[in-house]
């Protein structure tokens, strides 16, 4: 089992050099998408010897909503800006993946100075976990557009969420659902938030945001 979570996580670095290398911004939803489907298959692989119908449901509804739900909602907020390309990040492409492998090299750094997780998993999880935070921080601090800063911060959840599978061995199902609920409502009220910026300013680019005057 240890070999098909270390290709989940060998997926989740690749997806993540990809979000830091690619300028168009469906390929950025695309990623998000698959990492959402790849945390549904971890959820269940990380308690094979244990599932349980909380396991499931948690696995299952967190798949919906990362892979296909969000993704959707998105990419329709996509086609209604118009905008297609992230043009001029604060930091270019290349830059940007080899910062993404100092991230994971940081992320290995850290998670051996980190007590051991209460569930047995593969070395690697805790490492991609912390890569996730720091690409979701990454892009929020460094795209222009409304929409990248508002993938980041899914990255960055998905983060956490890894990193909480790592480390805690039970959480009660209401907490879990009570936090996706979270996030869904973040990603609501940011899409409906980058709506009226492009309706209002014709552009959903964050930094010429701050010429407005009083």
């Amino acid at each position: 089992m240890d070999v098909w979570l270390n290709a989940i996580m060998v997926l989740l670095v690749f997806s993540n050099l990809i979000l830091l290398g690619a300028g168009r911004l469906s390929m950025y939803i695309r990623c998000v998408a698959f990492q959402g489907f790849l945390l549904g298959a971890f959820t269940v692989l990380a308690h094979i010897s244990d599932l349980t119908v909380h396991v499931w449901l948690l696995a299952s509804v967190g798949t919906l909503l990362r892979g296909i739900v969000f993704p959707a909602f998105l990419s329709r907020l996509l086609r209604d800006s118009g905008v297609r390309r992230e043009v001029e990040p604060y930091i270019g492409y290349t830059p940007s993946i080899l910062s993404g492998l100092a991230m994971l090299g940081a992320g290995m750094w850290l998670s051996v100075r980190l007590p051991a997780p209460a569930i047995a998993l593969p070395r690697f999880v805790v490492p991609v976990a912390l890569m996730l935070i720091f690409v979701g921080l990454f892009l929020i601090v460094t795209r222009r557009k409304a929409l990248s800063q508002l993938l980041g911060y899914l990255v960055l959840e998905n983060g956490v969420y890894v990193f909480g599978v790592a480390l805690v061995q039970k959480t009660p199902l209401l907490v879990e659902m009570g936090v996706l609920l979270d996030v869904f409502m973040a990603v609501l009220v940011m899409g409906v938030a980058m709506f009226h910026i492009n309706r209002e300013f014709d552009h959903i680019d964050t930094d010429r945001l701050s010429t407005l005057k009083d």
